[in-house]
């Protein structure tokens, strides 16, 4: 069976002060800072490269949601939404590939997202 989920990439946490919750989350729960900005930045825990992102970026409607790693979210829409799932947000572009929102068929929204463009850089501002 093919995986489509491949893993939890990361959780995205918005925070009103990008640079105290960065330091905050490094210095009380022990994760590294990998890459940062004006507006988010990237955590990875010790044991794991999922990451605890923080950001203050108003149009992301969760105060908290987790995001899901697929290979490629283009075509991964048509195959959620044939068995079921119902497309929420199309898919459309971040800085390291894209990105969409569905829900299943219990009404859990899930977003999904790939890596098409490549990772931040590590310490990338």
């Amino acid at each position: 069976m093919k995986r489509l989920l491949r893993k939890i990439d990361c959780v995205m946490i918005r925070v009103e002060d990008v640079q105290a919750a960065m330091n905050y989350y490094a210095d009380v729960f022990g994760l590294t800072p990998t890459w940062w900005d004006d507006e988010s930045a990237g955590l990875v825990f010790p044991e794991s490269d999922a990451e605890i992102v923080v950001h203050c970026k108003p149009d992301i409607p969760s105060r908290v949601e987790v995001n899901y790693l697929v290979d490629d979210v283009v075509s991964a829409v048509p195959n959620f939404t044939t068995k079921g799932c119902k497309l929420l947000v199309e898919p459309f572009d971040i800085a390291i590939g894209k990105c969409a929102v569905i829900e299943d068929p219990f009404g859990t929204s899930l977003c999904i997202l790939d890596m098409t463009k490549g990772p931040l850089k590590p310490g990338a501002q």
